[in-house]
């Protein structure tokens, strides 16, 4: 990784931030905590995948149509969470694996 792709990478970030800054207050709320959620457990294709990037759009199409953030994802924000991440790789897949592969060695 070059030092173009760092700061090409930080202005799509940055861009990526303004859209979710321009969002109502209640869907950035929602946004930081799906984040958060995301990043301990999520995919490990996160940053570089799509996820975040479709929840900014499905917010931004829920605001225009007036919708509250709790219309749009229902009082279960880790359920929504785990349903859009449920093919995907995580890193507690990772851990899971790391922990049989201890116990396997231990057992040797």
């Amino acid at each position: 990784m070059g030092i173009r792709d760092i700061i090409e990478g930080k202005k799509q970030w940055r861009s990526h931030m303004a859209r979710v800054k321009a969002l109502p207050p209640d869907y950035q709320i929602v946004y930081k905590e799906i984040q958060k959620y995301l990043f301990k457990v999520g995919p490990i294709d996160l940053v570089d995948g799509p996820v975040l990037s479709e929840i900014v759009d499905f917010f931004e199409e829920g605001a225009a149509t007036g919708r509250s953030a709790r219309e749009l994802l229902g009082d279960d924000i880790a359920a929504f969470c785990d349903e859009l991440i449920k093919d995907s790789r995580t890193y507690a897949d990772l851990y899971q694996e790391s922990l049989g592969k201890k116990r396997g060695t231990a057992e040797k």
